[in-house]
């Protein structure tokens, strides 16, 4: 079985898959201070509630945007599961070329959405990341990392009203139902709400009009549900988009690790390079 953790910097997404099959997932909130110990018992003690054997995992991927965490998770994974974890970053196959001023400045997570999206959905596609931050990540017919566009999340941008506005109070962030509100939450709501399904049709338009009209459009992400039901562009909304990016990069890099298990033969992989 291959463990593949996405750590974000609100979130951590945990997956375990069973060849192509993902047997069981978790979400958590990305606790920064936890130590090798503390992350390790959980991870136990999840797999106990999941029923499954923690010493039948062949492997550990992990995708991080907060790197003060990759040497607790590195550690948590060599002491409680016996594996060197494989992170994705410069130099490990992803097969997609990364066409971007500096390739080293994209963000894990936005690599394995968009080897994910190109993998399951084809080309010219569009991912819609609903995190902290939104991310929209543009691949081209070809399987090329093009680039794309970075907007403060939903969450928060309300925290910020909430904390500058003394009258106004925290809201559950739905559809109100109409764009007009007669009291304050409703009002809060049609502007979180209605504001993000805009902003995100508005980049979604620009961006089509670059790639063309056909684009596929796929949302992921704790928001994406929300949005994307309102959304004129969003087609697909695939919860484990990113999960599913990790075990396609982990198969990927197999033939690697067991080519250069063999002998000095092979060459090294290069880090990502714009092509």
């Amino acid at each position: 079985m291959l463990l593949a953790l996405d750590v974000g910097n609100t979130n951590t997404v945990l997956g375990v898959f069973r060849g192509a099959q993902l047997v069981a997932n978790w979400r958590l909130t990305t606790a920064r201070d936890q130590t090798i110990d503390e992350y390790g018992i959980l991870c136990r003690e999840l797999f106990t509630l999941a029923g499954l054997d923690p010493r039948e995992i062949g492997g550990v991927i992990i995708s991080s945007v907060v790197p003060p965490l990759n040497s607790t998770l590195s550690g948590m994974s060599e002491r409680y599961f016996g594996k060197k974890a494989l992170f994705v970053e410069p130099g490990i196959k992803t097969g997609m070329p990364v066409h971007y001023d500096n390739p080293q400045e994209v963000g894990a997570d936005r690599i394995v959405n968009s080897v994910a999206a190109f993998e399951k959905y084809g080309g010219p596609c569009i991912i819609v990341d609903f995190g902290t931050a939104i991310n929209f990540d543009a691949v081209s017919a070809r399987g090329e990392y093009l680039g794309g566009v970075l907007a403060p999340g939903i969450g928060i941008s309300a925290e910020a009203l909430f904390a500058r506005a003394a009258r106004l109070f925290r809201v559950e962030i739905k559809d109100p139902g109409k764009i007009i509100g007669t009291n304050t939450a409703a009002s809060m709501q049609a502007g979180l709400f209605y504001g993000y399904t805009d902003l995100v049709d508005g980049i979604l338009e620009r961006m089509k009009k670059t790639m063309g009209a056909k684009t596929k459009v796929i949302a992921t992400g704790g928001q994406a549900p929300l949005i994307g039901a309102a959304s004129r562009h969003i087609e697909t909304i695939d919860e484990f988009l990113t999960l599913e990016g990790l075990r396609i990069i982990w198969e990927r890099n197999q033939d690697v690790t067991q080519a250069q298990a063999k002998g000095p033969k092979l060459a090294t992989v290069p880090p990502r390079t714009k092509n």
